[in-house]
């Protein structure tokens, strides 16, 4: 079916729809990762362009969507827990049309399973196949079975224009690329989301532009699995560094971050660029997963504790006040006692401004599945606290050393835990909680300069200065 065909269909069951109530909503249920944000943001374009509304809950839509991840155990759990709760919504109002998109759906099996689990789903869409959205609700409005699209890794092309409803008015999220080359043991992202494949250079450029143009966007972050590896499979040659630097040239004040960046490619040029430019902000998510050479080898991570040490040395020496983050997974099959002090070990000399901290959840599929040594939960849940409690006390110890300083902070919201106080964040990416004026104009994108007058371990607290 065309895409024009595909719309008129629509367009039919929305008339149905408004003759028997009022206009068209959808609700939208995301899990994971930004680029799982972003691709969420896709889908409620697409249904909005078609007439659809957001509903302020599941029950009352007409649609409703599963964006899945998969890269965790827990979270399969949760999203097949939640796609099981909203079977009796399908009963009540059989009218309502239920997908499950996203990362979940590629594996391997996962389509079979999910059609005998939820039968009450009405289809199943893949990662790359998003653009497919209005053509899958009408076939779905029109079966009485499960029906999918799922496209195949030779097969995944990268469509550009979609329409997006973004999530926040002043940050936007900007994939660059698409897919991962790397094949981490324990990773199953390349396995749905498939190999590396990049974006035009000037279909950056342009949708950045554009955003630029409306001055209501004041954060742009770039998005990729590695986004080291940008450009690879391009012609002209391109790499990271140039696009940052033409990205820099017409950010017009934004703030520029990205994420993530794969330790193995984050090139020396890269930094000298970030050095350079008065847009991108000092703020690096620098994954390490482990601090032991044995451990990292069996990961697939292709560099070594020294390698990630020397890393480290030469950023902080090119961009001072820069923080960097990391993720950190305990328990990997194989890990010894030994292996997990070497990790405790580089957390106390890199001293990280934060770390994400994850028990190694078991993938099927992945090389590390079928790896001999699995760690005892016990023990890794031990090695976790152990690892987090070192972690913590630096993260305290690195904001506490703000406190009196004088910062630009973004305002991103009302805190989720007092409606009394803004949350903000500096370009390091510190949140940083300020109280409310009253009958104050301040907006989420607004920027102030305040002063630190305390800090706690994931938190810093301020007064305002403008």
């Amino acid at each position: 079916m065309s895409p024009e065909d595909s719309n008129r269909a629509m367009n039919n069951r929305q008339r149905k729809i408004n003759q028997d109530s009022d206009i068209p909503t959808y609700y939208i249920f995301t899990y994971g990762c930004q680029m799982n944000e972003h691709d969420s943001e896709i889908l409620a374009g697409q249904l909005e362009s078609l007439g659809y509304v957001p509903s302020e809950s599941e029950k009352e839509a007409d649609v409703i969507l599963f964006n899945t991840c998969c890269v965790r155990e827990s979270a399969e759990r949760k999203i097949y827990g939640k796609i099981g709760s909203v079977k009796k919504i399908k009963k009540e109002q059989p009218h309502t049309i239920i997908g499950v998109c996203g990362c979940m759906v590629q594996k391997p099996g996962e389509e079979k399973r999910l059609k005998e689990k939820a039968p009450h789903i009405d289809f199943v869409l893949g990662t790359d196949a998003m653009h497919l959205l209005p053509e899958m609700i009408d076939k779905a409005s029109r079966s009485n079975n499960t029906v999918s699209r799922i496209l195949e890794n030779e097969n995944r092309p990268i469509i550009e224009h979609l329409p997006k409803t973004r999530k926040d008015s002043f940050r936007a999220w900007i994939p660059i690329m698409h897919g991962c080359n790397n094949f981490c043991s324990y990773c199953i992202v390349p396995y749905v989301r498939g190999r590396e494949r990049s974006r035009q250079p000037q279909n950056i450029i342009n949708e950045i532009k554009e955003l630029v143009e409306h001055d209501r966007t004041k954060e742009i972050t770039l998005l990729g699995q590695n986004v080291n590896s940008y450009g690879a499979d391009l012609s002209p040659e391109i790499d990271f560094a140039d696009l940052i630097a033409e990205v820099d040239k017409i950010a017009n004040r934004k703030r520029i971050r990205f994420m993530t960046s794969h330790p193995k490619d984050f090139s020396q040029k890269l930094i000298e660029t970030i050095s350079e430019t008065k847009h991108v902000c000092e703020h690096i998510h620098l994954p390490i997963q482990s601090g032991s050479n044995r451990i990292l080898k069996r990961m697939n991570r292709k560099y070594t504790r020294e390698d990630y040490f020397e890393l480290v040395k030469n950023i902080r020496e090119e961009i001072p006040n820069v923080s960097i983050t990391t993720d950190i997974i305990v328990g990997f099959p194989g890990e010894t006692e030994e292996d997990f002090l070497d990790t405790v070990d580089l957390v106390e000399k890199i001293e990280w401004d934060a770390a994400f901290t994850f028990v190694y959840s078991n993938r099927g599929g992945t090389p590390a599945a079928a790896m001999s040594g699995p760690i005892d939960e016990e023990k890794k849940k031990k090695r976790l606290q152990e690892l987090m409690s070192r972690q913590n006390s630096i993260s305290l110890k690195t904001n506490q050393s703000l406190v009196g300083h004088k910062m630009e902070v973004m305002i991103e919201g009302v805190s989720k835990t007092n409606p009394q106080v803004w949350a903000s964040r500096t370009r390091t990416n510190k949140l940083v909680l300020l109280p409310k004026k009253e009958e104050e104009s301040t907006k989420p994108g607004d920027e102030l300069t305040v002063r630190i007058t305390e800090a706690r371990t994931w938190t810093l607290f301020s007064k305002r200065l403008s």
